[in-house]
């Protein structure tokens, strides 16, 4: 079973906006009187954000996944909009789609500084387009160049008015690159700060699934040859989670602008269903994640099961203690059917994510009638589940 996140699916996982279940408490806002001093803070604020040109980031979690077509396409629909678009600096490599999209819009070209193709912020300046294109975010420029780096050559459009449309993939994000080269073992030194992300005004998380990317990459010559679907699966959770957090911000600059307060309820609760073939240092590390990123509760479950061998036990045992190393809440469930255990007490805790392993469909019997798992999730009314593969 694919390993995604239950709480972001759509029908158009690409374009949607991410979507939370009813039962989780969001921010509540409320309005008061401003006084004379938040009134002129607000007009200030509102006047640069009007002033400014708008940031649109497409995010992509690996090589390959068509975050530069992405980008393109936005360009041409606008510009078949009537807006004035150019394009203001590409990367080298396009699919056949992406040039012929290129070839319907003005492109500035780059200039050269020591044998190095740079972005020409001032013929851009002086052109003012619009909305301009801007591929290879991450780029660092040489010496002599107008900034150090392209995404400063970025905040000098935007501060000038002009609207930029950029891509950016997950691992050339300052502070998100060690997380990601743990996954991929690929090191990159040229980065784009989180701080600038979060200045974006939309973010879009270019989704390509992991099996698509692993399609790709069947020949052993694509960008992801050398990563499991697993893997690809904890590079997509981590982009979801770091788009999230800008539209936190993007919330954040909004009430500050029109002077709205808020404040923030309980957030997530996870539950985490240990058992003995179960994955379990990546379950609890991914729950671990989403409990850090929406400030929730974390409780990691195993039934009473004292028939197990003692190998078996040792293994949610090695679970257990991770759990508590991460400062979980630890369970143990009496019942002799687990799947209305774990549903009767997700329901008196209020549990809003479940987290299950599971080994497949391997006798007849459930390939003809469906698994626990099937249970649950068709009993899950109200909260989510994900799942992941067994060992």
């Amino acid at each position: 079973m694919t390993d995604y996140w239950a709480f972001l699916r759509s029908s158009n996982p690409i374009n949607s906006p991410c979507k939370v279940s009813d039962n989780r408490t969001v921010a509540a806002v409320t309005e008061r009187k401003p006084t004379p001093e938040q009134l002129l803070q607000q007009l200030e604020s509102d006047e640069e954000h009007q002033a400014r040109g708008r940031l649109k980031v497409f995010l992509g979690y690996a090589s390959g996944v068509g975050k530069s077509f992405r980008m393109l396409d936005e360009g041409r629909r606008r510009y078949e909009r009537g807006q004035d678009v150019v394009i203001g600096a590409l990367q080298s490599k396009l699919s056949a789609d992406a040039q012929q999209t290129v070839a319907t819009l003005e492109v500035i070209p780059l200039k050269n500084i020591d044998g190095v193709a740079v972005m020409d912020v001032e013929k851009i300046l002086a052109r003012n387009p619009k909305v301009c294109l801007v591929d290879g975010l991450a780029y660092d420029n040489p010496p002599g160049s107008l900034h150090e780096r392209r995404w400063q050559d970025v905040e000098e459009l935007l501060e000038r008015g002009i609207s930029v449309i950029t891509s950016v993939n997950l691992q050339h994000i300052e502070e998100k690159a060690p997380e990601v080269e743990a996954i991929t073992g690929k090191h990159v030194t040229q980065t784009v700060p989180l701080g600038f992300l979060q200045t974006a005004d939309e973010i879009v998380v270019v989704d390509a699934s992991p099996e698509a990317c692993m399609s790709v990459a069947s020949d052993g010559k694509g960008a992801h040859s050398q990563l499991t679907q697993h893997k690809l699966s904890e590079l997509r959770e981590v982009a979801l989670l770091l788009a999230a957090d800008v539209v936190d911000k993007q919330l954040e600059r909004y009430l500050a602008r029109n002077g709205i307060a808020q404040s923030w309820g309980t957030q997530e609760r996870i539950l985490v269903c240990l058992s003995p073939r179960a994955d379990s240092k990546r379950m609890i590390e991914s729950a671990v994640r989403n409990r850090d990123r929406f400030h929730g509760e974390l409780i990691i479950a195993h039934l009473n099961r004292p028939d197990w061998p003692a190998e078996e036990r040792a293994r949610v045992e090695a679970g257990v203690t991770l759990g508590k190393e991460h400062g979980a809440e630890i369970v143990v469930l009496d019942g002799e059917d687990p799947v209305d255990t774990i549903l009767r007490f997700a329901r008196q805790r209020g549990i809003t994510q479940i987290y299950v392993g599971h080994k497949g469909r391997e006798s007849l019997w459930e390939r003809a009638f469906g698994s626990d798992l099937d249970r649950l999730i068709s009993a899950a009314e109200g909260f989510d589940v994900r799942v992941f593969p067994h060992c």
